[in-house]
């Protein structure tokens, strides 16, 4: 019996560790995929498009966008067919957030120059709880429309 018990003691202290290590793994957990911008057919402004997956137990909040491509990059959602100014757009834990056309979408204002389909454009994104993840956007052909429909 007193092996049963020692062993039944282990499976518990066991059990608990694994508990603590998972709540301390349970905040955000961003990566970003199927990033682009499509070659932009004005000289100063252009669209972007990707997706943020939160493969995490807490959701977190994209607040800001920037690259040192354009002056401003602003971040837009389509309601109705009309495109509105948002400050924030939030990560949902095990979610994503996409960015497609026709949905949200980054606008990129007073671009220093106008990209042509194969460069990159480096962006940073900043999350109100995780740190900053930096992001190389490839530019497509203007009417590119990928695979995944986003």
């Amino acid at each position: 019996m007193t092996g049963v018990a020692a062993t039944g003691t282990a499976l518990a202290g066991a059990l608990v560790l694994v508990g603590c290590g998972g709540s301390a793994a349970s905040g955000a957990e961003l990566s970003v995929g199927a990033s682009y911008m499509p070659q932009p057919v004005s000289a100063d402004m252009a669209a972007g498009f990707l997706t943020i997956t939160n493969k995490g137990g807490t959701k977190d909040e994209l607040t800001s966008v920037t690259s040192d491509s354009a002056g401003d990059i602003t971040m837009h959602e389509t309601n109705g067919g009309a495109m509105e100014e948002v400050r924030s757009f939030e990560v949902p834990a095990h979610g994503q957030l996409v960015f497609k056309s026709g949905g949200n979408h980054l606008m990129f204002e007073k671009l220093k120059h106008r990209p042509e389909q194969g460069d990159t454009i480096t962006l940073k994104l900043k999350f109100a709880e995780s740190g900053p993840l930096t992001v190389e956007m490839p530019v497509k052909s203007a009417t590119y429309n990928p695979s995944t429909g986003h």
